[in-house]
Order: structure tokens, then sequence, then C-alpha cells
């Protein structure tokens, strides 16, 4: 994205015109308002395609409604109503991830992620929405918001679903630790193959939080039946993560998603999070954090051309299980997690509840230990 677009862009939301004060028209896509005036769709609709080819600027559009519909969400694994975490489905979509080596789980990770981001397959019509060529151009406007809120969403869905893979064995420890090998083999080939690093921040994030963290028992059987997946999660993947957020961390050579989620809550996040506080509001360094990750987001802008190039080349050849990657769309994740109800409840309450169904799965699993009161 070179700057004189960046600036026309911004000019455009900025606008206050006399068109502007006149009215603002309503667009055919559903949850989209347009900005600019308020002139009938298709006389607009005209003006927006001669506009681009004559290569001159088309005003973008606001988005005000979510990408992911749950309860529109046609399934070919879900039933028309669900109930949150139906057996049947968990145990579907395990036999689907289990069927794939854990690059072609990585890949198809990747499809589904640059899908939400708006990195490949991306029309001219949402181009002109949009207003630049690319979601990572998108996320860094004002205009931009309710894509950031979908990729956080997103993002934290994906989470919870892996906790839920690692918790939901509830037969031996072996299985759980089989579990865990085959999320860090997946985190692993994340980020040093097709270089999705959005969907690895995801995956560790899972991995770190406390109702994975405290199951002694299950991370001692990975470090004695998987002693070099234990050693690389702790020595290279847990430094690495760390450093991501940091801002600090040597990338790979290859990056088909950036990181995303520091630029996110940086732009996006609520006064009171339920994920506690963030590593620049902690840390010392906090400032030095935060323009780290600023300046890393003005070049993610300025060269997402060379994301689309990266995962284009990760994926070539990829074959496509369809039912797969239905397992990693945000939509069947949300209708799994929450069912067709729940799905589509307060953000906040979802989080809250499912935080205390984690919480009570661990303690299911591996009891906290009892204490005794000396007298």
């Amino acid at each position: 994205m070179d700057r004189s677009s960046y600036h026309n862009a911004i000019a455009a939301l900025e606008s206050t015109s006399e068109e502007d004060d006149e009215g603002r028209g309503k667009s055919r896509g559903e949850g989209l308002a347009c900005i600019g005036d308020g002139s009938e769709e298709e006389g607009s609709g005209r003006k927006r395609r001669r506009a681009r080819g004559k290569g001159g600027f088309q005003r973008p559009l606001v988005e005000t409604a979510s990408t992911f519909r749950p309860s529109e969400f046609c399934s070919r694994l879900l039933p028309a109503e669900n109930k949150p975490l139906e057996m049947v489905v968990l145990r579907r979509s395990k036999e689907l991830v289990l069927r794939h080596d854990h690059r072609s789980i990585a890949r198809h990770m990747l499809a589904a992620d640059c899908q939400v981001a708006r990195i490949l397959d991306v029309s001219s019509e949402v181009e002109g929405q949009m207003g630049v060529a690319s979601g990572l151009e998108l996320v860094t406007l004002p205009h931009g918001q309710q894509l950031r809120l979908d990729l956080m969403e997103r993002h934290h869905t994906l989470a919870i679903g892996v906790a839920v893979d690692i918790l939901g064995c509830t037969g031996s420890i072996e299985e759980r630790a089989s579990t865990l090998n085959r999320i860090i083999q997946v985190s692993l080939e994340l980020k040093d193959s097709v270089g999705d690093l959005y969907a690895f921040t995801a995956l560790m994030k899972a991995l770190d939080l406390p109702q994975i963290s405290r199951l002694e028992h299950t991370w001692t059987a990975l470090r004695r039946s998987y002693t070099q997946t234990a050693i690389t999660y702790e020595k290279s993947l847990k430094p690495f993560y760390q450093s991501l957020y940091e801002g600090t961390a040597s990338l790979p050579p290859v990056v088909s998603v950036p990181v995303l989620l520091p630029l996110l809550t940086l732009m996006e996040r609520p006064a009171v999070s339920p994920e506690g506080l963030e590593l620049w509001e902690t840390s010392d360094q906090g400032c030095d954090i935060m323009l780290r990750h600023l300046e890393a987001a003005r070049g993610m802008a300025h060269h997402a051309h060379r994301y689309t190039q990266h995962a284009l080349r990760a994926l070539e050849g990829f074959q496509c299980d369809e039912d797969l990657l239905e397992v990693f769309k945000t939509d069947f994740q949300q209708r799994l997690l929450w069912g067709s109800r729940g799905a589509t409840v307060n953000q906040s309450d979802r989080y809250s509840k499912f935080t205390l169904i984690l919480t009570a799965l661990s303690r299911k699993l591996e009891p906290p230990p009892t204490t005794h009161t000396q007298i």
C-alpha cells in the first residue's frame, strides 16, 4: 500500500463535504454503510465502478456487522440445531484432524485464516468496499474496526477450541499427552513451514491457559513419551511466542499471516478485558513495546502484497478437505462451543461462562491437591 493511497483513505473517511451532510446511503451488502452521499444504490454502484475503471479513488464502506453469522451457517458437520459441545460432533471433528498430518492441518488453518483476514481470494467488489487491496491494510485504518473485532473473536475462539481438544480427552493421561504433542507439532509447522503466526499464537495461547498449564501429570507424560517435543516447546516455541508479543522476535524467512493480535488489542481492547492486563501495561518497557508493534503494523500494511505471495506459495499443491476446513471456520467453532442458541449471545458472557467450563473440566481431569488445616 503506497503512502498516497493510505492518505487518500484517511482523507475520505474524515471528509465532511456537503454531500456527506445531505445523507448517507445504505449499501447493498448486509451490515455495510457507505461513507459518502445518499444517492441511489445503482447510481452509486455505477459511479464506483467508473471510478475504479479510471484508476480513481473509491470511497470505502464501513462494516457494521460481523462476517461471522453462526445462526445462518450452513454446516456439513452440524445439525440445524445443536447443543454446546455435542459429543458426536466433537468426536467427528477429532477424527477429521487425526486423519491428516501436522503440515496438512497447518495448511488448512492457513487457508481459513487467509479467508477471514482477506489475504487471499479477495474479489474486486470487496476491494472496492474496503478501499484497499488486502485486509492487512484494512486493519490499520479507521474503517477496519469490524475486521479487527472479527480477527480478535476468531483468535480467542480458536484458542478455546484447542483447550477443549485437550480437556476433552477424558481417558488416559497418555491420550492427553498425545494431543499435546500433536498441537505442539502443528504449532511448529505454523511457525516454520507455512508462516501463519496468527494461528501459531492462538495455539500457544491455548497451551498457556491456566486450565492447561496446571495439568502437571499431563505435561510430565509429554516429557516422558515425547521428550523432543517437550524440549522444542520449552526451549524454542515459548520464548519465540513471548518475543512476538514483546515485538523483538526474529521472524521466520517466510510469513504468510503476521502475528496481528498485539495491534488488534492496542486498537480495540475494551477498558475491562477478561484476559487481564497486557504485556505493555505491566512491563517497564511498555511504551517501547507499543511503538514496536505500531511500527510493525506500518510495515505490514506497506508490504501486504508480500504476505499474499507467501500464502499462495505455502498453499501450492494444497489438497483441501472441505470437512476439515469447516472445523477451522469460526462460525463452526462458535456453534460447536456455545451451541446454536448460545453462539449469538453477548461476547463477554460467552467468554466468561466458558472460562468456568474450562476450569471445571481441568479440575475434573486433575483435581487440585487437598490441603489439611493444622490445628
